[in-house]
């Protein structure tokens, strides 16, 4: 009955909610208008979130609301003239309510229930088939032998909803091989948003016209660079293919964004002024930027970034990111921005990935397990050995600059491997986790005092709410001494 009950609030408030975004964006084609509603959307936030929009949060978007020249609203005055109206309200909706608000205020009481990670995101492949055979990529060498039924598929996003999750990532393969199943899936969870990481080339005139009707999903485009250094690694061709997918989902106004893969070869490509104006030309509004990650047999560590230039990217990122810079894009650099979210989100704590063979594995760089979708629930692959330890473990590095337990603390995931008996679950070859760990030493060694150069000269606030254990938040000490290694500045500070 109180399950009932929740139910008929939770669609009265969804209802409600969905009203109010009809009247906003009918009334968003002149500025003024634009600023009455997004005052609105302020006030929607004060009063999902309460206490945590602290009265300097909320005063902080009325200032930026109304100053004309912030750089930030023009922003997203771009975004609502060109987004599809059932678009926008679907992205607000799902992604706002559902997701921000609501969601957010759901899992942070089902993380202190089950005292275990649960994530804001879910991410899982819906196949292993890929069209394309990237340099460096593990999934291009998987082949076609693993998929994630309908009905895999359905479950993942059912369970994960009952704990709060309504945001739902795809990768592979390319996720598009499956797309009659995938639209089936989205059209099903209407209240959950949906983006794959795509090669873009599945996207065609029909997909994006269906995916106007839905309007609860999106898509983050590999590319990186210029047509050489992009063709140089995904293969000839690719580079139109993606200028072709952009100017389609444009035309039919769904928000879209890029995912860029850095590596020491394509750097300066992916990070250029012109680069930047290119996706503001085709209507890219956002990005991540990930790391080369040297995972599985077919890595190439050679395409690892040197010190100096992923401390280049540090810099460029948030230079773009400034008031000072004029781009009309907005990058995230999943390595390097540890610090807004608390360290490593990965084991659940902020996201989690499932793979096309149903494992859960704590990162998607990381092929690790001890659970699978086929015998567990979301909620016991969470509480399983590998997914405790990454909660009993985080942040695995104060230094936010150094979050990752393979890349720059592979001790850390080899102790944690041999301490839960987690299987190997890479799909291209067997990698032990010694074999994979000892391809980061090197890097961890040589990036370790350049981060600490530049995290002990910046301030760093730290946020009300970082999701760690009881124990680490009351004492950060102790996660700076224990994940210290040769961290001179966290033994100082202990």
């Amino acid at each position: 009955m109180a399950s009932s009950m929740a139910n008929l609030g939770h669609a009265a408030e969804r209802a409600a909610v969905g009203a109010i975004i009809d009247g906003l964006i009918r009334n968003l084609k002149s500025r003024d208008n634009k600023r009455d509603a997004y005052r609105k959307f302020n006030e929607l936030a004060k009063r999902f979130y309460g206490a945590a929009y602290t009265p300097e949060k909320q005063k902080a978007v009325e200032a930026a609301i109304d100053d004309p020249d912030n750089r930030w609203m023009k922003f997203i005055d771009s975004i609502i003239d060109e987004i599809d109206p059932n678009f926008a309200k679907m992205t607000l909706l799902n992604l706002g309510y559902e997701s921000f608000f609501r969601g957010t205020k759901m899992i942070r009481k089902t993380r202190e229930k089950y005292d275990c990670n649960i994530p804001w995101l879910i991410l899982f492949d819906p196949t292993s088939a890929c069209n394309m055979h990237c340099k460096g990529c593990w999934s291009g060498t998987y082949g076609h032998k693993h998929n994630l039924s309908f009905e895999d598929m359905d479950k993942i996003v059912t369970q994960g909803k009952e704990l709060g999750t309504h945001l739902y990532l795809m990768t592979g393969g390319e996720p598009m091989v499956r797309k009659k199943d995938i639209l089936r899936l989205i059209e099903k969870h209407h209240d959950c948003y949906f983006a794959a990481f795509s090669n873009s080339t599945l996207i065609d005139e029909d997909l994006c016209k269906e995916l106007a009707r839905l309007g609860n999903m999106t898509f983050f485009l590999s590319i990186e660079g210029t047509p050489d250094t992009n063709d140089a690694r995904r293969g000839d061709g690719h580079y139109d293919a993606v200028m072709k997918a952009m100017d389609l989902l444009k035309k039919y106004g769904i928000l879209f964004g890029t995912s860029i893969c850095y590596t020491r070869d394509n750097i300066e490509a992916v990070t250029s002024d012109d680069f930047f104006h290119l996706l503001e030309e085709k209507g890219a509004k956002f990005g991540f930027y990930f790391h080369y990650m040297p995972t599985g047999q077919n890595a190439v560590p050679e395409l690892l970034p040197t010190p100096e230039q992923r401390k280049y990217m540090i810099e460029r990122i948030r230079y773009v990111r400034s008031d000072e810079s004029g781009i009309s894009f907005y990058p995230m650099d999943f390595q390097n921005d540890g610090e807004f979210v608390g360290g490593c989100i990965a084991g659940g704590r902020n996201y989690f990935h499932i793979n096309s063979s149903g494992d859960a594995e704590p990162c998607v760089f990381i092929h690790y397990s001890n659970t699978n979708i086929h015998e567990n629930s979301v909620l016991e692959m969470l509480q399983s050995p590998l997914f405790k330890a990454y909660h009993e473990g985080q942040p695995f590095n104060r230094n936010h600059l150094r979050p990752c337990p393979m890349l720059e603390n592979p001790q850390l995931l080899r102790e944690m491997v041999e301490k839960t008996g987690a299987y190997q679950t890479n799909e291209e070859a067997p990698e032990s986790v010694e074999h994979l760990c000892a391809k980061c030493d090197e890097y961890a060694k040589n990036w370790a005092p350049v981060a600490e150069e530049i995290w002990a000269a910046q301030t760093h606030r730290r946020p009300s709410y970082e999701n760690y254990t009881a124990e680490k938040r009351e004492h950060p000490e102790l996660a700076a001494f224990e994940h210290a290694d040769e961290n001179e500045t966290c033994k100082k500070a202990v």
